[in-house]
């Protein structure tokens, strides 16, 4: 039970680096690292796979995301839609900016 819960500890805590390190550059200024990070802690549970082609509950996003609409991303985090909750109460107007940042670093998915 202890190894399990500690295994359970450090695949959590491993995770949003591995998970941000599957999408993106490594040459992030400081306000998209703190994106990537948001998103990894936020979004990564439906935007992101779980593992190497696995499926995700919500799209894959990138740069092209909304057209790239800075201000589509910003009302759909914050207000949500019918699948996705409100993030309004949750974060800040600063990460909600981080998070765009970063996804505007983020290459289109391939579609097959």
């Amino acid at each position: 039970m202890i190894r399990s819960a500690a295994a359970l500890v450090l695949l959590l805590a491993a995770w949003p680096q591995v998970a941000a390190a599957q999408q993106g550059p490594t040459e992030l200024n400081d306000i998209q690292k703190h994106g990537r990070q948001v998103f990894a802690q936020s979004c990564g549970v439906c935007h992101l796979p779980p593992a190497l082609n696995a499926r995700t509950y919500g799209p894959g996003l990138s740069k092209e995301t909304a057209g790239g609409s800075d201000e589509v991303i910003r009302s759909v985090i914050s207000e949500g839609t019918p699948r996705m909750p409100a993030f309004k109460h949750y974060l800040q107007r600063a990460e909600i900016d981080a998070i765009i940042a970063y996804l505007k670093t983020v290459p289109p998915i391939a579609t097959r």
